[in-house]
């Protein structure tokens, strides 16, 4: 793959722990967290499940999907949907907390 974005790193940073992880930007945030042994909920890894659902809390991310499972409501929120969600700037990632 000769995409300059592939080979960029971000960081992604969490927020409940204050952990901070390497985040290629063509790994999906899902992927990030999992490849470093965090536990974090999942189950269909296609963006439309909600198992993965997240708080966004700094950042900015691009979808993999042209509609992931989130309500407009959400997406203002900031939720995001890491299963999906590939970073595109350093990132701030928060369980959602309704």
């Amino acid at each position: 793959m000769n995409d300059p974005q592939a080979a960029e790193a971000h960081r992604l940073h969490l927020g409940a722990t204050g952990e901070t992880l390497a985040a290629p930007a063509d790994a999906s945030l899902l992927q990030t967290l999992l490849r470093a042994g965090q536990a974090w909920p999942a189950s269909c890894r296609n963006g439309s499940c909600r198992a993965c659902i997240g708080q966004l809390a700094a950042g900015t991310v691009r979808y993999s999907v042209e509609w992931p499972g989130l309500l407009p409501e959400e997406k203002a929120r900031g939720c995001v949907l890491p299963c999906v969600a590939y970073p595109t700037s350093d990132v701030v990632l928060t369980p959602l907390v309704d």
